[in-house]
């Protein structure tokens, strides 16, 4: 018969079999945690491609964007801005001497314009205005850039340019023309302004938009050497278009 486990033998199985045990729990643990997160992890994922995530998203900017639009067109419909007004106070010729072979002109002539912001509610920036001088569809000044400035609601602003120009090019006809228009005791010109201005409605500012203006300017010029220089017989009002 075989005796008994003795005390030394049990002592040395119990703690084998305690750290058999705890082994097992901590294995366990191990193995099930990873699985857990990586189950988050996909779930974080599976929403990120969900195209109803996607759809929902461009709905919301979608409807923002078209408040936004909505709101700057209803302000701009109450308020209806007017166009700004232009006249030209004075236009006198110093030189207008043509050289032909080539077919060139030396011009200086000074201007006056008025600009006038006929809103109550609406001011107006003025971004880069340029200023020049044709005559039958030609180009006999340089062009003359103006400072940009804010016209507040209801005023009225004087602009000045000096354009002098040398050896500027012109067709062969251009001394006919002059010539006809001198038998004739007339001549016409006409002063060009355009630029882009932008609209100020409190602290909102539009975007930019593109002005052109044409003032029609007929002097006396009859067949004798004037004394001094040629000037406008009087003001006119100018076409101004957006």
């Amino acid at each position: 018969a075989k005796s008994p486990p003795s005390f030394l033998t049990l002592h040395f199985h119990l703690p084998l079999f305690l750290s058999i045990s705890l082994q097992s729990q901590m294995t366990r643990i191990d193995i099930r945690s990873p699985k857990h997160c990586a189950l988050k992890q996909a779930r974080f994922y599976d929403n990120l491609d969900n195209p109803k995530l996607y759809k929902k998203l461009f709905f919301a900017l979608s409807s923002l964007f078209t408040t936004l639009l909505a709101l700057i067109l209803l302000i701009y419909l109450l308020l209806h801005p007017t166009k700004p007004r232009f006249s030209l106070q004075q236009a006198q010729i110093y030189q207008l001497n043509l050289s032909t072979n080539p077919q060139l002109i030396n011009s200086s002539i000074q201007l006056t314009l008025v600009a006038t912001n006929p809103n109550t509610k609406v001011g107006i920036y003025y971004d880069g205005l340029r200023v020049y001088v044709t005559y039958k569809g030609q180009q006999i000044t340089p062009d003359s850039l103006l400072p940009p400035f804010y016209q507040g609601h209801q005023d009225t602003n004087l602009l000045t340019a000096s354009l002098v120009g040398t050896s500027i090019p012109v067709t062969p006809s251009f001394g006919y023309e002059v010539g006809r228009d001198q038998s004739a005791g007339e001549l016409s010109i006409s002063v060009k302004v355009d630029g882009r201005i932008r609209w100020k409605v409190g602290t909102w500012v539009s975007w930019n938009y593109r002005i052109n203006v044409n003032c029609v300017v007929v002097m006396d010029f009859g067949p004798a050497i004037p004394t001094g220089p040629l000037s406008s017989k009087q003001g006119s009002q100018c076409s101004t278009s957006l």
